[in-house]
């Protein structure tokens, strides 16, 4: 492994260490768009088995993070303006249902407002990378909070790509980070007022925008890209 990184895990258990730390890196960019991940990079650079390094990328693959080429290589991918838009559908499908059920109780999840404390005080620092795992947190409480595995689990596939999206455009940069809080806390009045028409409208604005912000990112990138 002469000059090679070799990066270090945490203290929680070895495979979530390890899946924890490969994902932040995927969706911070450190891992590009393009690049490949193999079971001997990820064991070589972790110094961990080869079947651990294996789970990390089926995990990973599972959860969108990562692709598999026609060769059965993993490669961290790049969403197009038709990936963006059905992960923007199939999140609002399941977002809105979820608001929807919480409203109807006033039922305003404890977690969720913990996240939204996060990413007030995220947004306060301008810390980008934490408001974004904030972000996901708040979503990921309101679906959580009503209590359906099955819902749960198809949505915990869609925020790992939504997450990669925000990492990737760094979308967020590109409006005042305390517009997005705001949003947010018009879901959790809605939803504490018992309004689930007025939770979804919410709930949908605020997808809205955060769609347009990628689009309008990756249109501006590809403009870049674009031979003059």
């Amino acid at each position: 492994m002469d000059g090679q990184t070799s990066f270090s895990l945490g203290p929680s258990s070895l495979t979530e260490a390890l899946y924890e730390s490969v994902r932040k890196r995927i969706v911070n960019g450190e891992i590009a768009p393009g690049e490949k991940l193999t079971e001997i990079r990820i064991a070589n650079e972790y110094s961990v088995a080869r079947p651990t390094a294996k789970a990390c990328l089926e995990r990973l693959t599972a959860l969108g993070l990562l692709r598999r080429t026609t060769h059965k290589t993993a490669v961290v991918p790049k969403l197009d303006e038709e990936d963006i838009r059905d992960l923007y559908f199939s999140r609002e499908t399941v977002e809105r249902a979820a608001v929807a059920t919480l409203a109807r109780t006033g039922t305003v999840p404890v977690e969720a407002v913990r996240a939204q404390a996060a990413m007030k005080a995220a947004a306060g620092d301008m810390a980008f990378a934490s408001q974004v795992e904030a972000d996901i947190a708040f979503h990921s409480a309101l679906v959580a909070a009503v209590g359906s595995r099955r819902l749960s689990r198809m949505h915990e596939v869609i925020l790992g790509e939504v997450h990669l999206t925000m990492g990737q455009f760094q979308a967020h940069r590109t409006t005042h980070p305390m517009n997005v809080v705001h949003e947010h806390d018009d879901i959790l009045k809605a939803i504490g007022d018992g309004d689930p028409e007025r939770a979804q409208h919410r709930l949908a604005h605020h997808l809205d925008q955060a769609q347009s912000r990628l689009l309008g990112q990756l249109r501006r990138e590809r403009s870049e890209e674009a031979p003059t």
